[in-house]
């Protein structure tokens, strides 16, 4: 348009006003050099261009009644080239150098943030093997003498002329040396978890028995159990007995957290050359507070939770190389995150 507005003024201007002329001719680099910096070199090139056809029919007109001056218009052509190109490319290479310190920030916006994910991994890392040495310790400590006490409530419980009172009392006594021995238990594999066997596994039948297994926690609970598989699933490198302890507790958890029923869903498929397996429950959900801490041994929010279930689960995914995340629906109710590797790392170490 501006250019197009220039040949309109030296083509209504008189010849002989040649000051207003050398002017106008000069108005020409305007919008080269602004479609140079919008557009690049192209852009520019191609004003020059239109403003050279544009300025013809002046040429042709001055050039019977001023011939130097219609050359000098006519050897201002290139001039423009220049200007369009010099502009677009200085224009280009200020973008690329933006795009590429925009791209540079992102990265060490992303550098830091694993700097400081790996740096609480640590910690947490260092937390969890004091607390795992201990557990260890006191489980073993605190094992010998609960057998003891429960072998004295049986034996005590086969005499038939025991009070009511007393009876409870033993029953009482029997139904918590069992608790705590679990409690014990889930120290243990805290504390000492054992070596993964890795092997090709069919997920599907992985989830399956899990589901089956699961189903025995819903009780009277108006509570559906739902999975969405991917068609593209390939067998998954890894230990099948721990995988399923890892979703069974996740699918507990689910059920556990809907005393009102709901759905709890099962989801697997590939996402970016891993496994990504997800339990979606509707339930009451975790506030924003305990959000950071449900991976932490001994948190709960249960009333008769031991705070292990979810640290065992946790440490299961971290030894088959995976990720463990929990983020809130935004309905209502958690969605636990499984990403695990389809292969195992030391096929690539070979």
């Amino acid at each position: 348009m501006g250019i197009l507005l220039v040949s309109v003024l030296h083509l209504v201007t008189p010849l002989a006003m040649m000051h207003w002329h050398n002017v106008y001719q000069h108005l020409y680099y305007l919008p080269i050099v602004v479609a140079g910096l919008s557009y690049g070199w192209r852009g520019g090139v191609a004003a020059a261009i239109l403003a050279g056809l544009s300025n013809a029919p002046h040429n042709f007109l001055s050039i019977q009644e001023q011939p130097s001056y219609a050359i000098d218009q006519i050897l201002d052509v290139p001039l423009f080239w220049a200007a369009g190109i010099l502009t677009g490319v200085l224009a280009e290479r200020g973008r690329k150098q933006r795009a590429d310190l925009e791209h540079t920030t992102e990265r060490l916006t992303e550098v830091y943030q694993e700097l400081q994910d790996n740096f609480e991994r640590m910690k947490r890392a260092e937390r969890l093997f004091a607390l795992g040495q201990l557990s260890a310790g006191l489980a073993h400590e605190v094992r010998n003498p609960l057998a003891s006490i429960a072998g004295a409530a049986g034996i005590l419980q086969r005499n038939l002329r025991l009070e009511r009172k007393d009876a409870e009392c033993l029953e009482i006594i029997g139904k918590e040396c069992q608790r705590l021995n679990s409690l014990l238990a889930h120290f243990l594999d805290f504390a000492r978890p054992r070596t993964p066997e890795y092997q090709m596994t069919d997920l599907p039948t992985v989830i399956e028995s899990v589901m089956e297994l699961a189903a025995h926690a819903i009780g009277s609970k108006p509570i559906a159990l739902r999975k969405e598989l991917s068609p593209h699933l390939t067998p998954l490198e890894c230990d099948p007995e721990l995988l399923r302890q890892v979703l069974l507790n996740l699918m507990i958890n689910a059920i556990q957290a809907m005393p009102e029923g709901g759905e709890v869903l099962v989801s697997a498929g590939p996402r970016n050359d891993r496994l990504l397996i997800q339990v979606r429950d509707e339930g009451c959900g975790i506030g924003a507070a305990d959000r950071d801490r449900i991976f932490d041994p001994f948190f709960t929010t249960k009333e008769n939770g031991t705070g292990l279930g979810l640290s065992v689960t946790h440490q299961i995914v971290e030894q088959h190389g995976g990720i463990l995340t929990a983020e809130t629906n935004a309905g209502k109710g958690m969605t636990f995150s499984v990403s695990l590797p389809i292969r195992h790392e030391r096929l690539h170490e070979a």
